[in-house]
């Protein structure tokens, strides 16, 4: 894409260009599908490059299940240390569990009109919101307290009425995790005001012992989402996982049953392969990031450039020495450097679709094939010519 034509898409307003006709479209997908072919691309936040020879021998492609493949379930569950009955299963991702949940919450008790999501955040959790509950609010976490979920902050904002809190875990963008004690926390408020919290936990997939899942804390009210796209490169499988009570994982099946029909069963079939016979594999093409992760810790450390330390997975919050990301990400960094991290302000808006002025970007090591040698060093380098421009 030139420069030129790049610049065109960006002076039209925020997605009109992309014909979406959601009422509350996310603007952060609509500028990624967007972004020119770059030769140094640090905006993906999950693995690439994954290469694996998938044998399901002889597959009955007549065979679906309206409650998913049991096997499926098993080795979730196993995962998940949960009973098969507390797990979902479609192929929708991540992002399509949280919308349906989101949705089915919403239409579950419309009394409960009002929605709080965590700030700052993955742009798309907060449209899903804003899609489905009339009344949305922000809990934020900051920075000052290390992006912890603050309970007396969630106590203060909730009501009657909340129907809903959205977190991740870890925190996107900064990489935090919640530990035990905070969850408990925020799920004493919840089980005293009667909302659920819905958990997007696709980072915790990166080190999953390492991160307490919400349903573990409270299996009712406590919900998670996750897939393996992030931590182990399956973007392309298209399967999510949701952990909920028995009660609402039959009504979300019952949801797929009645808009897209049962999900795929050769979907599942290759995720039981995987995460059984792959999982070696799997794991080990994961552990190739880890040395990425210490070149790029070094480099930060080595230009005096602050980052939230992410111990999990392979993004960074990171803090740039200009007053406006977006527009240098666009106009300099994209264009002229061919350098492409994630402006932050996609992670900081409000309620509305204002880009505010922020020096934070997102970035990611995913798109970088650690099997090149020399790769993310020729990325740093072109990111620190593009930051002279800043």
């Amino acid at each position: 894409m030139s420069r030129r034509i790049w610049k065109e898409i960006l002076a039209q307003p925020l997605l009109q260009c992309s014909g979406v006709r959601m009422k509350h479209p996310s603007s952060y997908l609509d500028w990624y599908v967007h972004v020119p072919k770059v030769k140094h691309d640090l905006k993906s936040s999950g693995i690439t490059h994954l290469p694996y020879r998938l044998d399901l021998g002889d597959v009955d492609l007549s065979v679906n299940y309206p409650h998913g493949n049991p096997e499926t379930a098993k080795v979730l569950a196993q995962r998940y240390e949960v009973n098969p009955e507390n797990i979902f299963i479609s192929s929708e991702g991540a992002s399509g569990q949280n919308a349906r949940i989101i949705r089915l919450l919403a239409e579950k008790n419309p009394k409960k009109n009002e929605a709080i999501v965590e700030f700052p955040t993955y742009e798309p959790l907060l449209r899903q919101a804003q899609e489905h509950f009339p009344v949305l609010k922000r809990l934020e976490r900051k920075k000052n307290t290390g992006y912890a979920v603050d309970a007396d902050e969630l106590k203060k904002i909730s009501s009657s009425k909340t129907g809903v809190l959205i977190l991740t875990n870890p925190q996107a963008p900064s990489g935090a995790v919640s530990n035990d004690n905070e969850l408990k926390e925020v799920m004493e408020v919840a089980c005293e005001r009667g909302f659920f919290i819905v958990c997007d936990e696709i980072y915790a997939e990166f080190e999953r012992k390492a991160v307490p899942t919400i349903s573990s804390v409270d299996s009712e009210y406590g919900i998670v989402t996750t897939s393996f796209t992030k931590a182990y490169g399956l973007g392309g499988l298209k399967v999510g996982t949701a952990v909920a009570n028995e009660s609402l994982v039959s009504e979300l099946y019952e949801d797929v049953l009645n808009t897209v029909g049962n999900s795929p069963n050769v979907v599942q079939l290759a995720t039981t392969k995987l995460l059984t016979a792959g999982m070696v594999q799997l794991e080990k093409h994961k552990q190739k990031w880890v040395a990425l992760k210490k070149r790029v810790e070094k480099w930060f450390d080595e230009v005096g450039v602050e980052y939230f330390p992410n111990e999990i997975s392979i993004t960074y919050w990171v803090d740039l020495p200009t007053k406006d990301t977006y527009s240098w990400i666009n106009d300099y960094s994209v264009p002229r450097f061919s350098v492409a991290p994630v402006p932050g302000a996609f992670f900081l808006f409000q309620n509305g679709y204002d880009i505010v002025r922020s020096g934070m970007v997102r970035v990611g090591l995913g798109a970088i094939d650690p099997d090149k040698a020399g790769l993310i060093d020729d990325a740093l380098a072109a990111l620190a010519c593009a930051m002279k421009t800043a």
